[in-house]
């Protein structure tokens, strides 16, 4: 049976990588998922409020970028500073064999270039870009707001050698035509979709109530409606993040168009070994199937493998109401 995949260029032995998550700041643990048999593994993010905050610290090494108006957390607030995320980067790169890919998460292109390069010359396979904008300003349009996406991609891709794949957030009201252009800049790959971390009201003190909540199988159908739809009418990889908890879950993913899923939550809960157990279980799941290899699957629920574009504009959202009303038809006097 044929697992293999193609993501970024790579060669794959099978879909399932590790997303980018706290569990790749300690060796050990990026050593323990290597064991359990991640096809790659996305490095945690160096975000871009970090490389401000180092900048502000030692003004010497280079300038603080422009644009971003909120004060930056302090360095300490980050496991690694930007240093020793790239000596932390170079200690994997020694360390592992499949493929590492760094992830940058910021706003300005500004904020990001230096350490692009940087984090190619530690040696990283691939890179990441995570995007993560909440747009609040009334004079800013949908089109600035995409803007921003492509001005640094485009900075980046001309910056460096390496792939690199582009994480994007599920609320662009065109995802079609803004992964057609992030292609046409020359990117390599969309990540689908960052998880959108939404703070709750502390009732007493007015602010924010922080409190991550894992993912789950239900968090995996926006990522579906989005690879189905752009999958087959791009030559970028495509990747799914969030959602992936079960074999099911994988196999829904490649259906729809995915080349890799990445595993994070699912991950954080159980351990490293739960990458190897779904892997098996998928694996028994195409077995069971008679789906002789990956490749043979992929795409078959899209939107160009189906060939109804109508049921991703509204059949789905009709007949998902429809379907409701028919289960639990209205309660007799």
């Amino acid at each position: 049976m044929d697992l293999s995949t193609r993501y970024l260029g790579f060669t794959l032995p099978h879909p399932f990588i590790c997303g980018a998550s706290p569990l790749s700041a300690d060796l050990d643990t990026v050593l323990r998922l290597e064991d359990a048999g991640a096809a790659a593994i996305v490095m945690h993010s160096l975000f871009e409020e970090q490389i401000l905050s180092d900048a502000k610290r030692r003004p010497h090494l280079m300038s603080a970028p422009r644009g971003l108006e909120t004060p930056a957390p302090p360095l300490n607030a980050y496991a690694l500073s930007p240093g020793q995320y790239l000596e932390h980067l170079l200690r994997v790169k020694q360390r592992v064999r499949v493929p590492i890919i760094a992830s940058l998460n910021g706003t300005t292109a500004e904020g990001w270039l230096q350490y692009a390069r940087a984090l190619e010359r530690a040696g990283a396979d691939a890179l990441e870009l995570n995007f993560y904008f909440i747009a609040t300003d009334p004079q800013e349009d949908a089109l600035a707001v995409e803007q921003r996406v492509l001005d640094v991609v485009a900075v980046v891709k001309e910056s460096v050698t390496i792939p690199v794949a582009v994480k994007l957030s599920p609320f662009y009201s065109a995802l079609p035509n803004l992964v057609s252009r992030i292609e046409r800049i020359g990117a390599d790959g969309v990540v689908l979709f960052n998880r959108f971390y939404q703070a709750d009201i502390d009732t007493a003190t007015r602010g924010s109530d922080l409190h991550l909540r894992l993912s789950d199988s239900s968090d995996l159908l926006l990522r579906l409606h989005g690879v189905a739809i752009i999958a087959g009418r791009t030559r970028l990889s495509i990747a799914v993040s969030g959602g992936v908890h079960e074999p099911i879950d994988a196999v829904k993913a490649i259906m729809a168009g995915a080349h890799v899923v990445q595993l994070v939550s699912a991950l954080l809960r159980h351990g490293p070994t739960r990458l190897a157990q779904l892997r098996k279980r998928f694996e028994a799941w195409m077995d069971d199937n008679r789906y002789e290899a990956v490749e043979r699957m992929r795409g078959v629920a899209s939107m160009t493998g189906r060939g109804d574009a109508a049921r991703f504009e509204r059949g789905t959202y009709v007949g998902v109401l429809q379907a409701w009303q028919r289960n639990h038809p209205p309660a007799s006097d």
